[in-house]
């Protein structure tokens, strides 16, 4: 039976291999072979090399993106884990209502991110109107805190159950050592807890990382770059020059901007791993 396992295990990998070369290979080559051109479609593209990297670069508005996606990204993360890891901290310790306090936390995360943005969106303005502040289109500072808030508010409650489903599997054996030598709660939490939770604050990171860097639909909603591009992150960057500009020469810079942006997200994303897998404690 192994034999023959091992004789057939091409057939049963082809069709994973098949999708992932029609769904991502060829696509992603086909993007980048475009960012090197000139084109309106696919079938009307002029080679011109790395003119339009060069110009991607040069994009003041482009530039003012990634600033303000990795100041995003800085803190989003940092308050996401921060708050979800506290969160499950006290969930873990058998207090009455547990489940239903995971429940609620964790609703936000099955709401779609355009709806978010525009509920955030109504909510955020009626408070800015209310104080009698700039709205969201006129106000950079608002919208920068509100879509964080929006990111929290839908992010926490997903890493909130990793982090608890991590702290659950702490052998309880640890836990009594420490105490029988006498560690305070503090002492128990950094020597013991947070180093066997490693593994789920690697993916936890890793997940908060990519979707803050790369979030789109809830910028969208929420801020729609404005006011004057403030808030506009590197997705919603890529998106108007591909789309709100006309001309050939547009499609192949947010082409090659698009390029960026994947090598940008595959490399915050190799480093925070590396960084972190470093530290995790073996079982």
């Amino acid at each position: 039976m192994v034999k023959t396992t091992r004789k057939w295990w091409p057939l049963f990998v082809l069709p994973t291999l098949l999708a992932f070369t029609i769904g991502f290979i060829i696509p992603f080559a086909e993007g980048l072979y475009l960012s090197l051109c000139k084109f309106t479609t696919i079938n009307k593209a002029t080679f011109i090399g790395f003119d339009n990297y060069v110009k991607a670069f040069s994009d003041a508005q482009f530039l003012n993106s990634l600033k303000f996606s990795v100041s995003f990204t800085v803190v989003s993360t940092l308050l996401i884990n921060l708050l979800s890891f506290v969160i499950a901290l006290a969930l873990t310790r058998g207090i009455r209502g547990t489940n239903l306090f995971r429940g609620v936390y964790f609703l936000p995360n099955l709401i779609g991110g355009i709806v978010l943005g525009y509920i955030w969106n109504i909510l955020i303005n009626c408070v800015l109107s209310l104080t009698g502040q700039p709205l969201l289109a006129l106000n950079a500072d608002a919208g920068y805190w509100g879509i964080i808030i929006l990111m929290c508010w839908q992010q926490i409650g997903y890493m909130m159950i990793i982090y608890i489903a991590g702290l659950q599997s702490i052998p309880n054996e640890l836990i009594e050592a420490a105490q029988i030598d006498g560690a305070t709660s503090l002492q128990t939490l950094f020597k013991v807890k947070i180093p066997n939770v490693m593994p789920s604050i690697t993916i936890c990171l890793f997940l908060t990382l990519t979707n803050s860097f790369k979030l789109f639909d809830q910028n969208l909603a929420l801020t729609g770059g404005d006011p004057n591009h403030a808030t506009e992150m590197l997705a919603l960057n890529i998106y108007n020059t591909f789309y709100a500009r006309s001309g050939a020469q547009w499609k192949g810079i947010g082409q090659a901007k698009a390029v960026l942006f994947c090598i940008m997200v595959v490399a915050i994303s190799m480093i925070q791993l590396r960084a972190t897998r470093s530290k995790e404690v073996q079982q």
